[in-house]
């Protein structure tokens, strides 16, 4: 098996790393209603592990239905392989949730979700995004790191008294590429 677009050998055969180009076989689409369910099951069972399942169906249908949210789904074939949630202010952005199943990670699924989202968010004139993460994720800290998102501080107890988070924050007019260096304007 082979990813389309490639002749590289598919993950059964490379286990390190997956090849960028695998991402192509995945359709990043706005989520439907009827996606509420399936997100919510990938939250709690992704995110939320350990936790009491604060995004379930109604909640996550009703950022699909918000006009000031952004729902995406990655999607290959019939199935969903990740998603993520944004909402969108005036002068801020907030990443609610950012999940890939783990037979899809290590592909630039999570990366490609977060950028669409990002350059909505420049495009519409909103420069900052914030999000917290679990303090004990040392892979989602390192991941977001890598793309730029600075930590601002540590909240004891945030994750239902469980675990802390970790704040972090990014101003997308700053190249990931360049640090320091503006990306132009849209």
């Amino acid at each position: 098996m082979t990813c389309r677009r490639s002749s590289t050998p598919s993950p059964e055969t490379r286990p390190k790393r997956y090849p960028r180009s695998c991402v192509d076989e995945y359709r990043i689409e706005l989520a439907r209603r009827d996606d509420a369910t399936t997100l919510a099951q990938m939250s709690e069972r992704f995110v939320e592990t350990g936790l009491r399942p604060a995004w379930g169906a109604v909640r996550i249908g009703w950022h699909i239905r918000h006009p000031d949210s952004v729902v995406l789904a990655a999607r290959r074939g019939q199935g969903i392989a990740g998603f993520a949630i944004m909402r969108y202010g005036d002068d801020w952005a907030h990443l609610n949730l950012l999940a890939v199943d783990p037979g899809h990670r290590r592909r630039g699924l999570a990366r490609t979700l977060l950028t669409w989202l990002e350059v909505s968010a420049l495009t519409a004139g909103t420069f900052s995004i914030g999000l917290e993460l679990r303090a004990q994720n040392l892979i989602a800290r390192a991941f977001y790191g890598a793309l730029g998102y600075q930590e601002t501080g540590e909240i004891p107890g945030y994750y239902q008294g469980v675990e802390s988070a970790i704040r972090l924050k990014r101003d997308v007019r700053v190249s990931r590429e360049a640090p320091g260096t503006r990306q132009p304007s849209p």
